[in-house]
């Protein structure tokens, strides 16, 4: 047994199949396939398991696969212990965010660290994918900006660092004129009849819209799926449907077309959190994009309060 034996079981529990894990560490899947042959070798327990066409841990492989991330935790702990990189504000750091995030956050981003003696060497990069998918990307990127609703599940635990960012409503997005506009707040109640324009499904918006169909005792009508928020506001504002969109990372659209109002009896609200590796925290370019996030999040708050 060996840390790299471990890695490859910890990203297959992660990644969720041979291939994917080939893909993320630069192997062959025959390659993956022996380090998991060898590892099982120490174990008389079955560590892995068909699960369809794919493989799977199964529970005491998943148990090891927790443990090795503290081992490979360990290891870049003791590793990077010698090295000057831990300490130096300079280095490589990739980023990955959500699409709305990437507009409203990533020019800001390198703004905010051009200020400082000694940056990083950021490495943007968008990634807009359904909500189970975000600790994924945790191999492939340094930080990863991710969004869940109020309501769903936390992150898991297990060789994953979680760092929020903001707590962002989802506000009711009206064209100018619309009945609905002079209400300071809206119920799902008052909604629910109305046309929708919304996000393909496993994205926020969307995913609050059956909580709004919930509470309303009622099916919507969604007549378009849109997951760039400026196209959403163009479409609101020509009057052919309503929208959910979230408050701070949505693009500002004209105030004479469009009018933003809570959502109230409802949890619409959703969590921006960097999700990252632990062992990612012990570098302090990570952590100096890190707190830089955090002052451009408050800035954007600040300006559109």
């Amino acid at each position: 047994m060996d840390v790299h034996q471990l890695q490859i079981l910890r990203e297959l529990g992660a990644l969720g199949s041979v291939s994917a894990v080939a893909k993320v560490l630069n192997v062959s899947p025959s390659a993956v396939s022996q380090h998991l042959t060898a590892l099982q070798r120490s174990f008389s327990t079955p560590l892995t398991q068909k699960s369809g066409r794919t493989l799977a841990l199964t529970d005491a492989g998943q148990v090891l696969a927790d443990a090795g991330a503290e081992v490979i935790d360990a290891m870049a702990a003791a590793r990077t212990a010698v090295e000057t990189f831990e300490q130096s504000a300079g280095g490589t750091v990739s980023v990955s965010g959500f699409h709305s995030a990437g507009q409203s956050m990533f020019g800001l981003l390198l703004q905010e660290l051009a200020r400082l003696p000694t940056a990083p060497d950021v490495r943007l990069t968008d990634e807009d994918v359904p909500r189970q998918d975000f600790p994924g990307l945790t191999a492939r990127y340094d930080l990863v900006i991710a969004h869940r609703l109020d309501y769903s599940s936390a992150w898991p635990a297990a060789g994953l660092r979680t760092i929020t960012l903001v707590r962002e409503p989802l506000d009711v997005a009206l064209p100018v004129g619309h009945p609905l506009a002079g209400c300071a707040e809206l119920t799902a109640e008052q909604v629910a009849g109305e046309r929708w324009v919304t996000t393909r499904g496993g994205y926020s918006p969307d995913d609050l819209l059956d909580a709004v169909a919930a509470v309303a005792g009622r099916q919507l009508t969604v007549v378009h799926r849109i997951n760039d928020y400026g196209t959403l506001n163009s479409i609101v504002a020509a009057g052919h449907a309503i929208g959910l969109v979230p408050r701070y990372t949505s693009p500002l659209a004209a105030p004479d077309t469009i009018v933003l109002r809570p959502l109230t009896g409802i949890g619409a609200s959703r969590t921006i959190d960097l999700l990252t590796r632990p062992e990612n925290l012990r570098r302090r370019s990570v952590r100096v994009v890190a707190q830089a996030l955090n002052r451009v999040v408050a800035r954007i708050i600040r300006e559109r309060q």
